[in-house]
């Protein structure tokens, strides 16, 4: 008998190595590296025998190519629909990731339900009588919905070639194998392999597939990053586990914008979409809370910027920040200092965006500033004011990007006057809020922004 070869594989990247290391030289990630048992060029030739047989076609000049109006179909979830672009386009293949617990199971069987047709559900960590209770639960029993609790990446492909489902769900793409590689179920290559056969299947039989996948312990997408430019649209699935809103972010997606998002809450029945605006508490005007609108796509979402401005105790002022960049906050603050005359050198800094909510839209710089000079003074700032614009290190306020999208969300939820950005107010003119042109910090000493009431006082 032959003797069996083995090397080492990092499981984050790829990289292979003759001997066991403790830190992976291509990527540097620590722990990362496990023997496969097999030999490299015996792994290649499976790969071009499993992935490479295609019949050769010429070259298509590119005026010759016709093109129609891509079908999209509707998932039954309107917030999902959103993320998507509009709907399912037919060959279509999602990568949905999220933190363990968070609803990715939930989700895409809440789709499978709403889908319209036939569903294969494939699931590699469930059984079968598990996925029952859930649909249960969830009141998601449809008779459309075909339970495949199987790891085995060829007989999956088996089933959906005498099925011809509408839509193909594999949950998850980690816990897939092709018998044809000798290395273990979630490897760098399994990982890889599983993911083109099932795409190619996908694009040649124009079926929607969606694969779920697990994350690392710092949230990217556990595998090689090939799988992320193999599909179509990556959906990262982000959120506590233990809050009531969920958020759904497309950070890929070659059919509609990329970073769209949808807003979930989670129920006994599971996820439905979330009513009105839930990172905006429409509560009594609070010394340190100002109002700004983030733009995620095409979605605009107003938030509320909370911050808290107190003295240091051990003489070294700290900087803690949360949903926000906090490198972005220690540089507006010296900005705030520097520019608006604000004393913050001697004091610890809390920033908080409301909700949970990641907010990394530059426009959100002045919001952030006016909230750390009302928390700073302890005077209130006008009631139901916007604060949009972003702020350079010289103290001006550059424009921001879809200004009158961001003042129209406004508006629409009760706002009467915003501060943006002077250059570029030409676009907004037609806005119903009243604007404030700001051009730089200088205004922050005269206290523009606020009212004459302090905190504690009626």
């Amino acid at each position: 008998m032959a003797k069996v070869s083995s090397h080492y594989e990092c499981t984050a990247c790829g990289a292979r190595f003759p001997q066991p290391m403790g830190k992976c030289g291509a990527c540097g990630g620590y722990g990362t590296i496990e023997e496969v048992r097999g030999s490299l060029k015996k792994d290649l030739s499976r790969a071009r025998s499993a992935f490479s047989q295609s019949s050769y076609q010429d070259p298509v000049p590119l005026l010759s190519v016709e093109i129609s109006e891509t079908s999209r179909a509707a998932t039954g979830l309107p917030e999902l629909d959103r993320v998507l672009g509009g709907g399912v386009v037919p060959g279509m293949v999602v990568l949905l990731g999220g933190e363990p617990g968070i609803g990715k199971s939930t989700l895409v069987l809440q789709w499978a339900a709403t889908c319209g047709g036939d569903v294969l559900y494939a699931s590699g960590e469930e059984s079968e009588r598990q996925i029952k209770v859930r649909a249960q639960r969830l009141g998601a029993e449809s008779p459309g919905i075909h339970l495949f609790a199987e790891t085995d990446v060829r007989r999956i492909l088996e089933a959906a070639d005498r099925m011809k489902p509408a839509l193909l769900l594999v949950d998850s793409i980690q816990t897939l194998f092709d018998p044809e590689f000798e290395s273990s179920a979630g490897s760098v290559s399994q990982v890889r392999g599983c993911a083109t056969l099932l795409a190619r299947w996908a694009k040649g039989t124009g079926t929607p597939l969606v694969l779920v996948g697990h994350v690392t312990k710092d949230g990217t997408l556990a595998g090689p990053k090939v799988l992320e430019h193999l599909v179509d649209t990556v959906l990262a699935f982000e959120g506590d586990r233990h809050h009531h809103h969920r958020l759904l972010r497309a950070l890929k997606n070659r059919f509609g914008a990329a970073f769209e998002l949808g807003v979930f809450a989670m129920t006994e029945r599971g996820l439905v979409p979330a009513e009105g605006n839930p990172f905006w508490l429409d509560a009594e005007p609070r010394p340190g809370c100002a109002a700004t609108v983030a733009l995620s796509g095409t979605r605009p979402v107003i938030v509320e910027i909370q911050a808290l401005v107190a003295s240091a105790g051990l003489g070294i002022p700290r900087r803690t920040a949360l949903g926000i960049d906090g490198q972005r906050l220690s540089m507006l603050c010296a900005v705030a200092e520097r520019r608006g005359g604000v004393q913050l050198h001697d004091r610890d800094v809390y920033l908080n965006v409301a909700g949970g909510l990641e907010v990394e839209d530059p426009a959100a710089d002045l919001a952030v500033i006016a909230a750390l000079t009302s928390s700073a003074t302890g005077r209130v700032l006008a009631p139901r004011c916007l604060f949009l614009g972003e702020v350079g290190l010289t103290g001006e306020v550059r424009p921001v990007s879809q200004l009158p999208l961001r003042l129209q969300e406004g508006a629409r939820l009760g706002f009467h006057s915003a501060a943006v950005p002077r250059m570029g107010l030409d676009a907004a003119a037609s806005s119903p809020l009243e604007l404030f042109a700001e051009l730089g910090m200088e205004r922050l000493k005269g206290k523009a922004w606020l009212m004459g009431r302090t905190e504690g006082q009626d």
